[in-house]
């Protein structure tokens, strides 16, 4: 039984920090919120590193859908696979 954690629609969202020359790979249902999210906490990984800017965004009928999409794209581990995404170049 899917919980309501799981139903409805979710987003794959890439972020890049142009001063760490960095992406970060995440979930949401919202990404464009997330983003103020992480250009304004006070502490944490992404607060290191901002400003970020939104890439990518891709929906995904499911939470568990954008999960496994996240997880692929964390498990490359591989900048050149991320930019491919980011281009359309790959699809996850």
């Amino acid at each position: 039984m899917e919980t309501s954690e799981s139903t409805g629609p979710c987003s794959l969202y890439i972020l890049y920090s142009e001063e760490a020359d960095r992406y970060n790979a995440g979930i949401s249902r919202d990404p464009y919120r997330r983003l103020v999210f992480h250009n304004s906490m006070e502490r944490g990984f992404t607060s290191r590193y901002r400003p970020w800017k939104l890439l990518y965004v891709k929906e995904y009928p499911s939470r568990i859908e954008a999960q496994r999409a996240e997880k692929k794209v964390k498990s490359w581990k591989s900048r050149k696979m991320t930019e491919k995404v980011i281009k359309g170049e790959l699809s996850v």
